[in-house]
């Protein structure tokens, strides 16, 4: 272990008794990236844009309830945003990604007690959750390239400093500017590969399996950069706050059709201890 990796590690607060601690078998790969350079993008949403999304909803549900409760209505007015370059991995992290993540470190595997489950007051039952729930450090069976869930806030935190300490390089969550720049590319489109929604393009409720699926399933919905699943599939954690111990969540999910909260505009947000089926996370790599 070189001594840069080993003041990573130390500066994530690990107690370090052997290298083994924190290290990764011979097997082990970096998760791939995608370059998004720097320059100029639009973030927010037109009026256009929302009231779109507000229709393809309502025809979807048969109902207005995205719309009375003002889902969109503070994504705020298109504005241009300037940001440096960086890299984000492709996909989302996977299962068999984060398995090695475990088997190196101990972290508690992804799963959800009945109890805390309820405590989230969601919709899903409980049961919903056995298909996604690992019961040892490895993943649930036929699901090691879909992407990892059940993680909380601080669990894709812990995952960043773990692969930043094997790696070498800085890892971390993207920020929402980040996530919409790489997801929506710099003309401001409304989902990653134009306006028009297409139920063909990801995985959602409108015409997917309503469960996860492989990450990379949908190649011609990719953003201008090569982002896979940028809308669908899962929402995934940002770093942006969202008040008191709330982090935005962005993309939608394979629990949601229409797909207005699929948009890379969407604003989303939810607690950091919420370990949900609905939500995993990507990487960007400094």
């Amino acid at each position: 272990m070189t001594k840069r990796v080993c003041a990573i590690a130390i500066a994530a607060g690990w107690l370090l008794a052997q290298p083994a601690a924190v290290g990764a078998d011979s097997n082990f790969t970096p998760p791939s990236v995608v370059s998004i350079p720097e320059g100029s993008f639009i973030v927010g949403s037109s009026a256009a844009e929302r009231e779109a999304a507000y229709q393809l909803d309502e025809k979807a549900y048969g109902h207005s309830a995205t719309r009375k409760r003002g889902w969109y209505d503070r994504e705020g007015s298109p504005k241009t945003v300037n940001l440096g370059a960086f890299q984000i991995t492709r996909t989302l992290i996977t299962n068999d990604q984060y398995a090695a993540f475990l088997k190196a470190t101990g972290h508690r595997r992804p799963t959800v007690s009945a109890k805390e489950w309820q405590g989230y007051g969601l919709i899903h039952p409980h049961s919903r959750t056995a298909r996604h729930s690992w019961r040892s450090n490895e993943p649930p069976p036929s699901r090691g390239n879909h992407p990892v869930v059940l993680v909380s806030y601080d669990d894709a935190q812990s995952y960043a400093r773990w692969l930043s300490a094997v790696t070498g390089k800085t890892w971390r969550l993207p920020n929402e500017a980040e996530w919409i720049k790489a997801a929506r590319g710099v003309d401001g489109r409304w989902f990653p590969w134009g306006n028009n929604f297409d139920g063909g393009l990801l995985n959602s409720h409108d015409r997917g399996p309503f469960d996860t699926m492989p990450v990379g399933s949908f190649q011609n919905g990719a953003s201008p950069f090569g982002l896979l699943d940028a809308a669908g599939q899962v929402f995934e954690w940002t770093s942006t706050r969202a008040g008191s111990k709330r982090h935005i969540v962005k993309g939608g999910s394979w629990d949601d059709k229409g797909c207005g909260v699929c948009r890379p505009a969407a604003r989303h947000s939810r607690p950091d201890h919420l370990k949900h089926i609905l939500i995993g996370f990507r990487m960007v790599r400094e």
